[in-house]
């Protein structure tokens, strides 16, 4: 048996049915096994290594299985970084297999020559070179096992080609697979005995308890379980940008977004008032906390933190309670033992003040929501949007980059479907992963079509991905953000008082054309009425199709994040909505 076809069986003996790669020198006799195996797993070839990294990345988060990719040596292996790092910090398990240069080769000067092992050490929980063909097997197991248990991230296997060509005695080897590390979390951290109790001593005298959800809500598909905590205690639900969609958006108790970038106003008042917060699934960092800047009112003493990593708990603040725990299974154990006897209704007039705050937000919001200016405001794309995707009916996948969508879609975009998800990779704010991101739902879940979201920044970093999509079938509604400029770092110019933007304007792309000419139906929209057309005949079209949304920079005005408007001596707490220039 060769190491390649030992290797291709254990993945197979994971559940793995599908992966994500280019091909390369190294990767042939991986590509011969894989081909000996087609009716049982599956292989969508990239366009490039960091796109096959995305596409597995979003696999993971949609999903509770790892995402795995795998790429050539050299160059492929240096494509691969970005993408895990960002499944690393994020928490999302991702397993990438560099098939690399022969050992005899090592040391030797042998072209696309690279420590892999060591490069990849820094942005994974484990980087490892198999340097034995009959320790596959046990590597295998070992990285499903890192990549699911504890904290979810990124694993690494360096595999030298003579590995797979090696003869292996199957008599000598174990091709098992741990049933538990299939999915993840892996043997998920319940809750130390009397935590649970402690908690409700201290709800039991706050009068303005608050929820916050980050990521790890949703990493442990713990919304359902953290809805009926929230309604039975009858405490108010914030979220994370990472943990949008842990309520629906339309729900009496989910309050909205905190945080720095397409906060709401109201979520984050809520935040500053509140008597308890308890963050569930959140390491409490810079984005969420505007740089330890806010609340205002300092959370020390008054923060219950619950994280499956107890190296995060109570590291940024002085907690009153810390729980290493599963949030799924701290959420369950919550439930249970609720005291027959606790009082919800004294939180009511809490939930009513700000659903109170909530309610004028969106009454004000629609002075911008519904302007027709052109260039298209972003605020009037996303309620369209908003309207399209309710007369939809069905749920999908929403997956942004992180460039212009993303402070007016975490403020703007309302989802009443649970089941339909908003992800956006935030850990390192890298563009180019919404296309991509696209393939990987489509194959997490093909029931619901995917809904890609980026700016023309992105869209030149990941173009090639648009033969993808057609080659595939991946009937992905993709919504380019068009302005000719990196929006965000030129505002970023103009914050500091003048017009001097250097290195960041760019002719902007024909999408349109672009898209068309990888026989993708396309539309160029410059209007409202062009925009209600298109989103009319994208929703309907079944194939893979692009709107080349013509729109306002975020260079012309302040958007609504905390810290720019801060800075412009606004407030940023104001539930009305502001036109402010930056000059």
């Amino acid at each position: 048996m060769r190491g390649a076809d030992v290797l291709v069986q254990m993945l197979i003996n994971y559940g793995v049915d599908v992966l994500f790669g280019v091909p390369g020198d190294t990767n042939v006799p991986f590509y011969e096994a894989l081909q000996r195996r087609q009716g049982d797993i599956e292989h969508v070839m990239a366009r490039d290594e960091r796109s096959a990294g995305f596409m597995a990345d979003a696999y993971a988060r949609l999903t509770d299985k790892p995402g795995i990719f795998e790429c050539p040596s050299g160059a492929g292996a240096m494509y691969s970084l970005p993408p895990l790092a960002e499944s690393n910090a994020s928490s999302v398990p991702v397993i990438l297999l560099t098939i690399d240069l022969p050992l005899p080769g090592e040391g030797r000067g042998m072209i696309t020559e690279l420590d892999c092992a060591r490069l990849f050490e820094p942005v994974t929980k484990m980087s490892v070179q198999v340097k034995s063909s009959e320790k596959l097997p046990e590597i295998i197991r070992r990285a499903f096992r890192v990549a699911c248990s504890g904290t979810p991230g990124a694993v690494h296997l360096q595999i030298p080609e003579d590995m797979l060509l090696a003869d292996i005695d199957p008599d000598t080897i174990s091709l098992h697979a741990e049933p538990e590390c299939k999915t993840f979390p892996a043997y998920p951290l319940a809750p130390a005995p009397g935590k649970v109790g402690e908690l409700f001593a201290l709800l039991q005298n706050a009068s303005k308890p608050l929820f916050v959800a980050g990521g790890g809500v949703n990493r442990s598909c713990a919304g359902s379980a953290l809805t009926d905590v929230a309604a039975k205690l009858n405490v108010p639900v914030v979220n994370t940008i990472t943990g949008q969609g842990a309520l629906p958006d339309d729900h009496r108790l989910a309050i909205g977004v905190i945080g720095d970038n397409g906060f709401h106003p109201h979520a984050n008042r809520a935040l500053e008032e509140s008597d308890l917060v308890i963050f569930v699934g959140s390491r409490m960092g810079s984005v969420v906390t505007v740089g330890w800047t806010f609340p205002k009112s300092t959370l020390n003493k008054r923060v219950v933190q619950i994280d499956i990593n107890p190296e995060r708990l109570a590291n940024n603040y002085e907690n009153l309670l810390s729980i290493a725990a599963d949030a799924q299974l701290v959420l369950t154990q919550i439930l249970k033992e609720a005291p027959v006897d606790f009082d919800a209704s004294k939180h009511t007039p809490w939930v009513d003040h700000l659903n109170a705050y909530r309610a004028n937000f969106w009454d004000h919001a629609e002075s911008v929501l519904s302007l027709n200016d052109v260039p298209l405001r972003p605020e009037r794309v996303v309620r369209e949007f908003n309207n399209r995707l309710a007369q939809y009916g069905k749920a999908v996948h929403i997956l942004s980059d992180a460039g212009t969508p993303t402070p007016y879609m975490t403020r703007f975009l309302r989802i009443g479907d649970r089941r339909t998800r908003f992800v956006i990779p935030r850990a390192f704010g890298g563009l180019g992963s919404a296309i991509p991101a696209v393939v990987g739902a489509w194959y997490a879940d093909k029931t619901r079509r995917p809904i890609g979201m980026f700016g023309d920044g992105s869209f030149n970093m990941a173009v090639g991905e648009l033969e993808t999509l057609v080659r595939k079938k991946v009937p992905a509604l993709l919504m380019l953000f068009n302005n000719g400029c990196f929006g965000w770092i030129k505002g970023l110019h103009r914050l500091k008082g003048h017009d001097e933007c250097f290195g960041v304007d760019f002719l902007p792309p024909r999408g349109q054309a672009i898209a068309e000419a990888f026989d993708i139906k396309a539309w160029t929209v410059t209007t409202p009425h062009e925009l209600i057309t298109a989103l009319d005949e994208a929703f309907e079209y079944e194939g893979p199709c692009l709107m080349d949304i013509h729109i306002e920079s975020l260079a012309d005005r302040v958007p609504p994040v905390y810290s720019w408007l801060a800075r412009k001596n606004l407030d940023p707490l104001a539930l009305a909505p502001e036109d402010v220039a930056y000059l």
